[in-house]
């Protein structure tokens, strides 16, 4: 989980190096349309388009890692591609730190996502298969450390850049722990994702099971609830709330400590409450933090509920894939790969109705607001409030869940 980590990670500590850096490439390619100004400081950096299409590329690996190593997954086994996540990772890592260009950037982007998402894909059955028992509290613990993984990049990346060792040498000096975790899984014995003796369940009979269609929509405001704040919370923290560039940027660093301790806790804890009832618990929580991180007239408070909105909702990722799976234990990779995309589907979906929600405000489109209002501010207040209605909608279906009978397993 830590390699994932770093693999989605790494690249963003970057941007502004990464800019400087091939922003000549831009430069050179815009200079017949751009005329005198291409040579000019701005043109020779790369936009905030062509520095969005690093994060672009690291997410389309991401989808395709997942949507393609469940199905092989469930034929093969997770041991190979345990394996190959690695493998990808670090491949990855080095075309980053030997890019000789902006398109090799890209490459190595898609490459690490590509790692990540196999990843993603397969830790999940594997830990769901070595501990049937406990399957919450584990989950827990194997999603903290992704946490972890993001705490320590952003750390290594930032000390590398400040101790002037350059991004290409972290690059390179990362590679070491995809490769160690790689032979590792090599000389282990990865166990079957279905239990011996059973057959897996077709994905076309799980989604005929109403539970799984609400858990596929419970895991949607999953990722809603949680990518919401956490892609949100510097703009929020700097425009929002008034604070600067470095601050907004620890309160996004010390949500990822919150996530981590509170999925230690739940994994710790875990076994010993129902784990429908610790989720309804969290929703409840990530509610009022919502609420007071938009409406609290302090800045300091409420600037520390959207830090406590990542302890709220951090033990909600991880308990509802152990849901599923303990529900539908013959499921499979393909069971979580489905479960993965809905989530996914839920952090894009949600930080867009935020922003969208934002620039309606701003631009006074929804009401009409006196001229002295900053609109900008008011329209991040309401536009973050919106992700309040996930938790709401999550705790719903969470009820409605925790109503239903045990279906006979052998049936399934």
């Amino acid at each position: 989980m830590i390699c994932l980590a770093i693999a989605v990670n790494l690249t963003p500590v970057f941007l502004t190096t990464l800019s400087a850096e091939f922003g000549h490439e831009a430069a050179a390619s815009s200079q017949p349309e751009a005329g005198p100004q291409a040579g000019s400081a701005d043109a020779r950096k790369l936009t905030n388009e062509q520095l969005g299409r690093i994060g672009a590329a690291i997410f389309v690996g991401l989808v395709v890692g997942i949507l393609a190593t469940g199905p092989l997954a469930d034929r093969l086994g997770a041991k190979p591609f345990a394996i190959a996540g690695n493998v990808f990772v670090g491949a990855g890592l080095a075309v980053l730190g030997l890019a000789p260009s902006y398109a090799a950037v890209l490459a190595a982007a898609f490459i690490m996502g590509l790692g990540a998402g196999v990843l993603d894909m397969v830790l999940s059955p594997i830990i769901s298969a070595l501990q049937p028992e406990r399957r919450a509290a584990a989950m827990n613990w194997l999603h903290s450390f992704y946490c972890v993984g993001a705490v320590g990049t952003i750390l290594a990346g930032s000390l590398a850049l400040r101790l002037g060792w350059g991004w290409r040498s972290i690059s390179l000096c990362l590679i070491a722990l995809p490769a160690l975790v790689g032979v590792g899984f090599a000389a282990l014995r990865v166990p079957p994702l279905v239990a011996e003796g059973q057959e897996r369940m077709r994905l076309r009979l799980l989604i005929r099971r109403p539970y799984f269609l609400a858990a596929l929509a419970a895991i949607f405001f999953v990722g809603g609830t949680e990518l919401a704040m956490a892609q949100w919370l510097a703009a929020y923290a700097e425009k929002g709330l008034g604070y600067s560039t470095w601050v907004s940027g620890m309160a996004l660093l010390a949500f990822s400590i919150a996530m981590a301790v509170g999925r230690m806790t739940a994994g710790t804890v875990g076994h010993r409450v129902a784990t429908a009832h610790l989720m309804l618990v969290s929703c409840g929580a990530a509610v009022l933090f919502y609420v007071v991180a938009c409406l609290a007239p302090w800045p300091a408070i409420a600037l520390g509920a959207c830090v406590g909105v990542g302890l709220a909702c951090s033990c909600l990722w991880p308990s509802m894939l152990a849901l599923a799976a303990d529900r539908f234990p013959q499921g499979g990779a393909s069971m979580f790969a489905m479960l993965s995309a809905f989530g996914n589907s839920g952090g894009i979906v949600l930080p867009w109705v935020v922003g969208m929600v934002a620039d309606l405000v701003r631009l006074r489109k929804i009401m009409a607001f006196p001229a002295t209002v900053d609109t900008e501010r008011l329209g991040l207040h309401l536009g973050l409030g919106t992700a309040t209605l996930c938790p709401i909608l999550l705790a719903a279906i969470l009820l409605w869940m925790r109503r239903q009978p045990v279906e006979d397993r052998s049936r399934q």
